[in-house]
């Protein structure tokens, strides 16, 4: 365990790769507060139009907002447009 966290270490501060990379985080972008595009979620636990829970690597992330809608969803991929009133991130 320690060598894997050495060889991440030197991954990001030598080789340059991000660390949602390396660590397998999800990344998100947020555009406004209508449009957010999850990249490395692992899948969907919940869908309303007021909220929407995404698996990610140890946790969730939850959306919040108002007419909610998935315009995407793939394997590693969605996108989610509304109006978006937060965005959390609970560990399990």
């Amino acid at each position: 365990m320690k060598k894997l966290r050495r060889i991440n270490r030197w991954l990001t501060q030598k080789a340059h790769l991000p660390n949602d990379v390396i660590y397998d985080y999800p990344r998100l972008t947020l555009i406004g507060h209508v449009h957010l595009y999850i990249e490395n979620h692992k899948g969907l636990r919940q869908f309303q139009d007021h909220q929407i829970i995404v698996e990610q690597n140890g946790g969730q992330i939850m959306i919040v907002g108002k007419n909610l809608v998935i315009k995407s969803l793939m394997k590693n991929e969605i996108v989610i447009e509304g109006t978006i009133l937060s965005v959390t991130q609970k560990a399990t």
